[in-house]
């Protein structure tokens, strides 16, 4: 028989028997003229394409010890198999004039398709399935059947789908023998070892068609083409040997292994951006100083732990492969990476070109504006109105100023206030020189000696002096009178003795204001972040003592008078935030602190952050953690090195890695049940090392010096 008739059988009867047919003897002689593509392949009426919303649900590997959900499983995989027949048939029938070696290749080849497919049918019979009876369709042949060139073929076909099955064939042999179906256990071990050989097949001609001055990986990347990517190249758990024994380099096999671009969902942006404060108080001419650049580029990781697998996180640089294959092997699902440089879009960058879901940057203002108006245009499902996102309304958030109006309004609405710090413990907006002064003389004459002045867009500890000493140096007054000129103003507090530092973690939605969480925040002795601490339950978070106060009667209590006062909080704040039209994260710093009297009272609010926090990273990060475990979040900066006899943020991570290490939970093993997780590579990072440490108790991975 000719291999072109051979071809046009496989592509256009619609006899099952007859598109599965291979005579011994198969010649080359007469390939005919290149055929034009098709709208489908020729198919008996059951296993027409019905289009993917007529797909039938695929069934749960972990289902698998009825037979008719093993048939169910076993018809996805026949469809899958037929298709490839079909479309290396088509391959034949569209490039008559590829070389003879290749079109050999693919006759052999389809032969062992044909094979897969009356193995799977045979199967499927006992187990009570008919081939036809459930919805098929033909993403596979949207896919490929467009191909312009033998090289797209082996990219798609190759490269892409049969790739693919070297992760689920092998997985679901062991899935299918642990469910003691030896039988179709055998059959996904024997395509498993064809599916090698089909790789390697496509991978020599692919080495031999692409760019000579390209790596395998770089060519593969351009090659490749909508709807495909290559994250339709793999499945879980990724199959690294098999990879090897097809031929495919290291390179390949590990960037595969880090890629990832959503399959469907439309994705969200994210991007760090992490001085937002301070060009909405300094104006949006200011100017990161080196150290403020430096720590932007230590922590531009962060959305990584934000972000979903199908989202995309904007970056300067990726991070080294061999840190994001660490990452990925310890459960962190990583999101799709879009290097640029200088955070900025230029009118050619493909996402110009995408569907998107929503922005979320760590903050709104002027800076995330600006850099993502581009994409607002392409957004699916949230406002796509940047004055929706930024606006004056959300600009008076930002202020500790309306934070300590909103407290009072809050504080004096409520009748439970024996619990709650004083209208004097709230703080003065003063916005010149002389009415700061006054502010300090006012909070000193009522016993506290102690004061903080603080800018009202300061962030992170930075922005603030303290007033210890009895006379106000020629320093501080300067100070105070740079930061009450040209309309900028400062809050004026008293400096308590804290108990222990807070911070509850919200998310504004269409909703309204929803409560996350708490965590303990560490703070040094200048008020900067250091660590946040997330734990089960407040009992853990907080030490006993502290959680019979703010449980309010311990175990007889009828609810958690925490959870409630921010219950009525979100309420109450949900409103102002909608009014303005924002929507996203939100955390409010709070803290207990021993009054005059010595009794411990809650400020409920010491400013409210309308953006993400790290304390919403360390709730998103216990997402990783095995159930009933606790986990600090640390930036590690280099006088805490040095305090640690480090010489370097590669050699402390080497040591706390060694002392503590990872270990999974789950099954399959995907949680942190302990260890110390580096969350950037510590080998380029030059300020901040941020860390994630698992344990079974606080006293055991917070520092010494921080605990309760």
């Amino acid at each position: 028989m000719e291999l072109r008739e051979l071809a046009e059988r496989a592509l256009f009867s619609t006899d099952l028997e007859t598109k599965l047919a291979c005579p011994d003897v198969v010649v080359d002689t007469a390939p005919g003229p290149a055929l034009a593509t098709p709208d489908a392949p020729g198919r008996p009426d059951g296993l027409r394409f019905k289009g993917p919303s007529a797909s039938s649900e695929f069934p749960s590997p972990h289902r698998l010890e009825d037979d008719r959900d093993r048939g169910a499983l076993l018809h996805f995989f026949a469809n899958h198999e037929l298709l490839a027949v079909e479309l290396m048939a088509l391959v034949l029938l569209k490039f008559p004039d590829a070389p003879n070696a290749f079109r050999k290749g693919i006759l052999r080849t389809l032969k062992e398709e044909q094979d897969h497919v009356r193995l799977y049918l045979n199967r499927m019979k006992e187990c009570g399935v008919q081939f036809g009876e459930l919805p098929v369709n033909g993403f596979f042949w949207r896919s490929i059947s467009g191909m312009a060139s033998p090289l797209d073929y082996v990219a798609g076909l190759s490269l892409t789908f049969e790739q693919a099955n070297l992760d689920y064939s092998r997985f679901f042999a062991g899935r299918f023998s642990e469910a003691g179906d030896k039988g179709t256990a055998a059959i996904l071990e024997q395509i498993y070892k064809d599916e090698i050989s089909h790789v390697g097949y496509g991978l020599k001609w692919f080495r031999r068609w692409k760019d000579q001055s390209l790596s395998d990986w770089a060519a593969y990347s351009r090659q490749i083409a909508a709807p495909l990517s290559p994250n339709r190249a793999k499945g879980e758990p990724f199959n690294a040997e098999g990879r090897g024994k097809a031929g495919l380099d290291a390179e390949f096999i590990d960037e595969l292994f880090v890629y990832s671009r959503s399959k469907g969902r439309t994705p969200d942006v994210y991007v760090f951006n992490p001085f937002t404060e301070l060009r909405i108080g300094k104006g949006k001419g200011h100017k990161p100083n080196k150290f403020q650049r430096q720590l932007a580029r230590d922590l531009s990781v962060i959305p990584i732990y934000l972000a979903q697998r199908d989202d995309i996180v904007l970056i300067p640089e990726r991070p080294p492969i061999h840190f994001l294959g660490q990452l990925k092997s310890r459960g962190f699902p990583l999101p799709e990476f879009q290097e640029i440089p200088k955070l900025q879009i230029n009118r050619h960058h493909e996402l110009r070109e995408r569907k998107l879901s929503d922005l979320r940057p760590w903050a709104w203002g002027p800076d995330s504006i600006a850099l993502l108006k581009p994409l607002f245009a392409n957004l699916t499902a949230h406002a796509a109105n940047p004055e929706q996102r930024w606006n004056d309304g959300i600009c008076e958030l930002y202020s500790k100023a309306w934070d300590a109006r909103f407290l009072k309004t809050f504080l004096d609405a409520r009748s439970d206030r024996d619990w709650l710090c004083g209208d004097h413990d709230i703080g003065v907006h003063a916005t010149s020189p002389e009415q700061t002064m006054d502010a300090i003389a006012g909070i000193r004459a009522r016993g506290h000696f102690k004061v903080l002045v603080k800018s009202v867009h300061g962030a992170a500890g930075h922005g603030m002096i303290r007033l210890w000493e009895p006379e106000i140096s020629d320093d501080q007054k300067n100070w105070i009178r740079n930061q009450t000129t040209e309309g900028l103003s400062v809050l004026v507090e008293p400096w308590h003795e804290r108990l222990i530092d807070l911070s509850a973690q919200f998310e504004m939605t269409d909703k309204g204001l929803k409560l996350l969480g708490f965590t303990r925040v560490v703070n040094d002795l200048r008020g900067q972040f250091v660590a946040s601490a997330v734990a089960p339950g407040i009992g853990q978070l907080v030490g006993s003592e502290l959680s019979r106060f703010l449980h309010a009667g311990g175990k007889a209590a009828a609810k958690n008078r925490l959870q409630a006062l921010f219950s009525d909080l979100a309420s109450s704040l949900g409103t102002h935030l909608r009014a303005r039209g924002f929507q996203g994260p939100l955390g409010i710093d709070i803290y207990v602190f021993r009054d005059a009297d010595g009794q411990p009272r809650l400020k409920p609010i010491v400013e409210i952050n309308p953006r993400y926090t790290m304390g919403r990273v360390a709730i998103e990060l216990m997402r990783r953690a095995a159930p009933g475990r606790t986990g600090v979040l640390r930036l590690l900066n280099p006088t805490q090195l040095r305090a640690a006899e480090s010489p370097s943020f590669a050699d402390y991570a080497t040591e706390m890695e060694s002392r503590f290490p990872v270990r999974m939970a789950g099954q399959p093993k995907e949680k942190i049940d302990e260890g110390f997780v580096c969350l950037n590579d510590p080998c380029i990072v030059q300020c901040y090392l941020p860390v994630f440490h698992v344990g079974r108790s606080l006293d055991a991975i917070l520092p010494q010096d921080q605990q309760a």
